[in-house]
This record gives structure tokens, C-alpha cells and sequence, in this order.
């Protein structure tokens, strides 16, 4: 069984930054696109990122956190981190890193259902 466990998160003024990581141990990992979803108060989980199975291969945001938001990968840890840059309030939610169900999948998921191996997720406020 795959666990993850985010980090990282808290509480920032608007137009600050913070780093999310994720650790995962279990089953292999580098073989797996791996993606960062979140759940606003009220709302239901969304996609925010994702990352490719391959070193150096492609990665893919939801549009409103486009140009602010990065992803990437140590498969040498077992990681995956969010670096989010000029936050807004509206990016706050409880944030949560995920495995896609497939191997070596060659597409871009962006449905929680094409998930697994949820994260219990960390907290991000983001303050006006």
C-alpha cells in the first residue's frame, strides 16, 4: 500500500510563496504520474497539478494557478512538491498529493477518480 504524506503547508499573506512536499513509501512510485489536487471550504476537490512518470518530462496546472504554481519530482526520494508562488486567498484549501491508478500512463489525468493513494492533505490559509 502506497502512503503519502503532505507537508509544508500554513498560513501566508497574499503574495507570498510556500512550498508543499509529499513523501511517499510502499510501492514504486518513479513509474507513476503523480498530482497535487485541493478542496476549498464548501467546494470539492480540484486538480491543481500534476507531473509525469519520466525525469524531465511534462507537466500540466489548472488554468487558475498557471504561471504561479510548480511542480516537480525527486524519484530518487520518493517526492513530489508544489512550489506556489504569489498566492491569493482563493488558493486557499487543504491540499492533497495523489498516484494515478495507471503505470507509466502516457496522458494528462486531471479527474480525482484517475487518483489513488490520497494524502491526509495540509492545511494552506492564504490572508488578504
Amino acid at each position: 500500500q502506497v502512503q503519502l504524506v503532505e507537508s509544508g503547508g500554513g498560513l501566508v499573506q497574499a503574495g507570498g510563496s510556500l512550498n508543499l512536499s509529499c513523501a511517499a513509501s510502499g510501492l514504486p512510485f518513479s513509474s507513476y504520474v503523480m498530482g497535487w489536487f485541493r478542496r476549498a471550504p464548501g467546494k470539492e476537490r480540484a486538480f491543481v497539478a500534476a507531473i509525469s512518470w519520466s525525469a524531465g518530462g511534462y507537466t500540466y496546472y489548472a488554468d487558475s494557478v498557471k504561471g504561479r504554481f510548480t511542480i516537480s519530482r525527486d524519484n530518487a526520494k520518493k517526492a513530489v512538491y508544489l512550489q506556489m508562488n504569489n498566492l491569493v486567498p482563493e488558493d486557499t484549501a487543504v491540499y492533497y498529493c495523489a498516484r494515478d491508478r495507471r503505470t507509466y500512463s502516457g496522458d494528462k489525468p486531471r479527474s480525482s477518480a484517475r487518483f489513488e493513494s490520497w494524502g491526509q492533505g495540509t492545511q494552506v490559509t492564504v490572508s488578504s
